[in-house]
This record gives C-alpha cells, structure tokens and sequence, in this order.
C-alpha cells in the first residue's frame, strides 16, 4: 500500500482503538451485562472501523482506482466504496 505514513498511522491507530473496543464488547458478553449496553459499545467499535475504512478510502483514493497495470478502474474503485456500506 502506497500512502502517507502519517495517514496510515492515523488508521493504524483507529483499528487499535476498534480492537479494544470490540474486546470489551466480548468481555460485556461473557460478564453478562445488559443488552442495550453491549449493543451501544458494538455500535462504537463499528463506528470506528467504517471510520477507519473511509479514511483509508479518502488519503487512498488514486491508489484505490488503479488496476494491477496502473489504470485507472472506476469499477474497482466503486467496489472498494461499496465494502464500506
């Protein structure tokens, strides 16, 4: 992947917070604590992967659009969106 350091670690960072999120949501289950309060920190943590996602998208988005030759690929970039819906 050829993008920014800087904005990669921005994501990279994101994904790490997400995965504590979502291991807290695990430790809620197995705690057995209240429905609207696991569901309430999933919403976070999946949240905070499509935020991941779109960043990614966004400091990518030339780099998203080429095709294995360097073309640009308006099919594959449309694609690369739709997996964040």
């Amino acid at each position: 992947m050829d993008l920014d350091e800087k904005e990669l670690e921005a994501v990279r960072k994101r994904l790490v917070r997400a995965q504590g999120q979502l291991g807290g949501v695990v430790r809620m289950i197995e705690e057995g604590r209240d429905c609207t309060d696991v569901l309430t920190q999933l919403a976070a943590a999946n949240a905070a992967i499509s935020r991941a996602g779109f960043a990614l998208m966004s400091s990518g988005l030339a780099a998203c659009a080429l095709d294995e030759s360097g073309e640009h690929d308006r099919k594959r970039l449309e694609k690369a969106f739709l997996s964040l819906s």
